[in-house]
């Protein structure tokens, strides 16, 4: 059947759209929309550990919805590759050709399953063992297949041959005598004596039969030969993230080259969804990891899911990978945060050459003095220091929120990487309120959303805009305390100019949760519009580095850093808004005016020209680079384009004569400095390129605006100037 998913013309499959990986729509509310987002039950967790109750001051409010099912984008995103970026193909080949033709684990790969230690090592030039019992904990291991080409499991599968070992045992690659001989994957136990190794095999064998998406291997099927247990699923022909990087490694004569950021960001964008599906089944992937994501043609697939667990699990075995493991495995155990801990580890293993990623930067990062990747995208040095932010309440809560960032994250890179906005509508904050001003102002911000699955939303909507201490009674006698109802309350008293009250409310979201960024948000705000740059731009960093997939927040903060005279730091957050949505154009005129500030006037023009033709500021867009044009010493081919800027406008009579006044003024400031610029053939306004004739054109342009003054004084200014440039004559 066809996706049901507005504005997706995918195929559903198995119960998911093969385009946007979403389930089809149905009529009426969906459960899991309705049921409590992760984040919610993280939220309420986390207060049980910081003390805090939910009764302490009305119903306790609900944080942490901006990732949640109540913040989705109005149209999905095309499949792999985010619709953004072009990402390689990977060739169809036969699966034959991927049979080890000497299936054996080097030595340095072999393990004790229990206990970790190294097993089957050489000594004194011989080999070592492939089958034995391990000095440490004694318990059996074996690295020799089990099955050989030609064997016959549950009368059903023929084996090709072995494709790989796995960290639970190898992997074989059969033919399904039952279905036209398709190609299936067997997958066996390290060693059939190992209680924990067959457990987590059975484990797996009851998650999987639970999984259906497009992104996650399926299970077929569970057969037994001679005692061991073979877990059998569909063939996923191609290629894994970390074969990948080896290829270009080797490519690149042995050393490391990381994949392009949006690629790569690309690949984890495909990943989340897979995740998010998991998540809401009460499941955790636990072990992802380079090696556990394929590259197929169309798509990527999560195979592996030997470490799937269930949340709230406290007695089964957790199986991890140094480097991508979260630091609390060993004492908390898995959970959400946890399992994005690993999508970010994988999405810094992607992007970046990552020495001492399993040794001493186990847990942590590569300093960003050290890595020109994170210095060039702060955004998502950001983004992967939350990921993988040692506390996990610090950490993304649901793979949706991470996955929405993420996405505002690519669309910054690859605005910058191929000159075009990215524009797409925030789940977090309105658009840009458009309105023009020659300062930064903080009502210029655009202002958060209102979660539409809050108790409060219905009664919030009703709330016209009136007189901001109308607005603050009428919240104040809300039906319901809700957190979007203290939110709106702190926008009011803003607005009332009660400061006190507003720090004390402010203070109070906070109290009930520590991670509820908007309080922070209104923080910045209110020191906005008490002119108070350097205040508000701490609150808008903390802001920042919890959503740093948000353009309001960097447009925020370059407010911030104009407001405090550093036009070149203003310059470089409003750069990456403007150009990543030209329909920031708050951004677009602080550029600029920071850019004159800087004395760039050049980047001040190619601000302006970023204005697209359908915005409603386009107009006083061209009309402000007409007049960066005709600034600061104008020359000829200047003076020409603003002519034609000028002719280009649909001006009333009073705008294009006043445009026209300064055309004319810069013109005849030109041809004072340098008698040879004048040109009697060349005109400029209809008149030509000479003093008397530019003196003319501007007397009688002074005139016709003076017949059109507001006011008297006005006029009598007009009628001088007119007096003062009018050409002199002999008669």
């Amino acid at each position: 059947m066809t996706c049901a998913q507005p504005g997706c013309s995918g195929t559903v499959e198995d119960g998911y759209c093969d385009l946007c990986g979403l389930a089809p729509a149905r009529g009426g509310v969906d459960p899991a929309a309705t049921a409590p987002t992760e984040a919610q039950a993280a939220t309420r967790a986390r207060r049980e550990r910081t003390g805090a109750r939910a009764g302490d001051a009305g119903p306790a409010p609900t944080t942490q919805r901006w990732g949640g099912s109540a913040r989705t984008r109005t149209a999905p995103r095309p499949h792999l590759g985010a619709g953004l970026v072009e990402v390689p193909p990977v060739p169809r080949r036969n699966p034959s050709e991927a049979v080890m033709a000497d299936p054996k684990v080097a030595e340095r790969r072999r393990f004790c399953g229990p206990c970790g230690s190294a097993v089957g090592r050489g000594r004194d030039g011989a080999p070592g063992r492939t089958e034995g019992f391990c000095r440490r904990c004694g318990a059996a291991f074996s690295f020799t297949p089990k099955l050989q080409a030609g064997d016959v499991v549950g009368d059903q599968y023929e084996v090709v041959g072995c494709l790989a070992h796995g960290g639970l045992g190898w992997i074989y690659l059969a033919k399904d005598r039952n279905v036209a001989d398709r190609w299936v994957v067997l997958k066996g136990l390290l060693n059939a004596g190992d209680e924990q190794a067959m457990a987590a095999a059975l484990a797996e064998r009851l998650f999987l039969a639970e999984v259906e998406h497009p992104n996650i291997v399926k299970i077929i099927n569970f057969v037994e030969r001679d005692g061991s247990g073979y877990i059998v699923m569909e063939y996923v022909g191609g290629v894994s993230l970390k074969a990948l990087l080896a290829t270009r490694r080797e490519a690149n004569a042995g050393i490391t080259d990381p994949l392009p950021v949006a690629q790569a960001i690309a690949y984890v964008l495909e990943i989340l969804p897979a995740l998010a599906y998991l998540h809401r089944s009460g499941l955790l992937f636990c072990d992802l990891k380079l090696d556990n994501v394929i590259q197929t043609q169309h798509s990527l697939k999560l195979i592996d899911l030997g470490g799937v667990y269930r949340i709230g699990d406290t007695v089964s075995p957790v199986y991890g990978t140094a480097g991508y493991q979260a630091p609390e495995i060993d004492h908390a155990g898995p959970s959400i945060a946890s399992d994005l801990f690993t999508v970010a580890r994988t999405l810094a293993a992607l992007c970046v050459d990552f020495e001492g990623f399993q040794m001493t930067l186990q847990y942590t990062l590569p300093p960003k003095a050290d890595t020109p990747l994170f210095q060039r995208y702060d955004s998502l040095y950001q983004l992967l220091c939350k990921g993988t932010a040692p506390n996990p309440d610090d950490r993304f809560q649901t793979a949706e929120e991470m996955a929405d960032q993420l996405y505002g994250v690519l669309r910054e890179v690859v605005a910058d990487e191929t000159g075009a906005p990215v524009p797409a509508r925030s789940t977090l904050f309105t658009p840009d309120v458009r309105a023009r001003s020659d300062r930064p102002r903080g009502r210029l911000l655009p202002a958060l959303r209102v979660a539409t699955d809050d108790p409060a939303a219905g009664y919030l909507a009703t709330l016209a805009a009136v007189d901001p201490y109308e607005l603050v009674g009428a919240l104040r006698r809300a039906p319901e305390r809700t957190v979007e109802v203290d939110l709106r309350l702190a926008q009011a008293l803003i607005d009332a100019q009660e400061w006190h009250e507003t720090h004390e409310l402010l203070a109070e979201i906070e109290r009930m949760d520590p991670w509820e960024w908007r309080a922070h948000w209104y923080r910045g705000v209110a020191a906005l519009a008490q002119h108070l740059p350097v205040a508000a731009r701490a609150s808008f960093e903390l802001v920042y580095h919890a959503i740093p997939g948000e353009l309001a927040v960097k447009l925020a903060l370059g407010m911030c850093a104009e407001l405090a005279r550093d036009p070149a730091a203003a310059a470089g957050w409003y750069e990456i808004v403007s150009r990543t949505d030209s329909s920031y154009t708050t951004a677009t005129f602080g550029l600029a005016r920071c850019r004159l500030a800087c004395g760039d006037r050049a980047g001040a023009i190619a601000a302006y020209e970023r204005v697209p033709d359908s915005s409603s500021a386009h107009d006083q867009a061209q009309m402000a680079r007409v007049r960066c044009l005709l600034g600061g010493g104008a020359a000829l081919a200047e003076l020409r384009a603003a002519a034609a800027g000028i002719d280009a406008l649909a001006l009333d009579g009073e705008q294009h004569a006043r445009l026209t006044a300064e055309l004319l003024r810069s013109a005849l400031e030109l041809v004072a400095r340098d008698r040879a610029a004048e040109e009697p053939a060349a005109t400029l306004a209809g008149y030509a390129l000479v003093e008397s004739e530019l003196r003319l054109g501007l007397e009688r342009t002074y005139r016709s605006l003076a017949a059109v003054a507001a006011t008297s004084s006005e006029r009598i200014r007009l009628v001088d100037e007119a007096n003062r440039v009018r050409p002199r004559t002999w008669t």
